[in-house]
């Protein structure tokens, strides 16, 4: 579905329920977030590459040693940095759930500086990683501080993830 509109989608998604091999998926896509979103219904495309998609998000967004409210302040950070605000928009409820202030969430819009301790630690390296694709010794020194080699391996994870995951929303416009 080539489009000529910059606001349509670059390939249609695939409707559930209307291919009953991707019933079993879609189920498991249920499952674990509740629906199949704009997002899964593109990847549904390709069957293989959603199957394994849906695992790896599974394992990072219930399953690593990154506290919640720390998860979703780099996944919005991620989205404000990269211009996704489809993203942003569906954290939002994810972040607020996890315990984050609506007034940090809008300082990741507005000013991320004014986050402070762990958090404004965070912020910085998931800044360095999305800008720079690397962070200085100096500051991964500091966040070794407050996290143990596991977490390190999963918040970097977390935010190599998410990337490529605003990436691939706003290359295949879905929003």
């Amino acid at each position: 579905m080539p489009s000529d509109s910059k606001t349509s989608p670059r390939i249609a998604p695939v409707a559930p329920g209307t291919r009953p091999e991707l019933a079993e998926l879609e189920a498991r896509i249920r499952g674990a977030r509740g629906r199949v979103s704009p997002l899964y219904q593109v990847l549904l495309n390709s069957p293989r590459l959603a199957a394994g998609w849906e695992h790896l998000f599974t394992v990072i967004r219930q399953q690593t040693s990154v506290p919640a409210r720390l998860r979703e302040l780099v996944i919005l950070r991620i989205a404000v940095l990269n211009g996704a605000d489809y993203e942003f928009q569906a954290h939002v409820p994810h972040a607020l759930q996890a315990g984050m202030a609506q007034e940090a969430i809008d300082a990741l819009k507005k000013n991320a500086a004014v986050l402070e301790g762990v958090d404004q630690l965070v912020i910085r390296y998931t800044d360095a990683l999305t800008r720079e694709l690397n962070a200085p010794d100096e500051l991964f020194d500091e966040l070794r501080k407050h996290f143990d080699d596991k977490t390190l391996v999963e918040l970097t994870a977390t935010i190599a993830g998410y990337n490529m995951v605003s990436r691939f929303l706003i290359a295949m416009r879905i929003h």
